[in-house]
């Protein structure tokens, strides 16, 4: 069996954001892969949409079996039944959520689909809390 390294960012701005993380954390864990490194929870401002809920979020990397299509269905599964009621393709924009994990690299894959862009434009390239995550990630790996 195949083992990937990917790259996934973690969100949540309801209930209790850190403990959301955890669980979150836990479910890949023992349903996607192993953890392999993470950054420390930091705390952002909402972005692209206006909230009074602030972010916590994390970086991860996981050692997984899964192809990048497959991966992404197992992690929507978890966000849906952890209480997120809309992705964003289907709510047409941002909105707070209970829990967000996108894909941010696979291997060294560049790779395109209606619902999955690898590497994740946005994090790579214009958040800048994606890019803080994504650096100490990198230092995490290094050490």
């Amino acid at each position: 069996m195949s083992q990937h390294e990917a790259t996934l960012l973690l969100g949540s701005n309801l209930g209790d954001r850190k403990i959301n993380i955890e669980v979150a954390l836990r479910r890949i864990e023992t349903e996607v892969g192993v953890i392999i490194e993470k950054t420390d929870l930091i705390i952002t401002d909402p972005v692209e949409f206006d909230s009074n809920n602030f972010f916590c979020n994390i970086a991860v990397l996981i050692k997984t079996q899964y192809s990048p299509k497959k991966l992404l269905n197992l992690l929507k599964t978890i966000e849906r039944e952890m209480g997120r009621a809309k992705d964003t393709l289907i709510a047409g924009g941002y909105q707070d959520r209970i829990i967000d994990i996108d894909i941010v690299l696979y291997n060294g894959l560049r790779f395109y689909c209606k619902d999955l862009e690898i590497p994740h434009q946005k994090h790579m390239y214009e958040r800048d809390f994606s890019r803080r995550l994504l650096d100490a990630l990198i230092k995490h790996k290094k050490q």
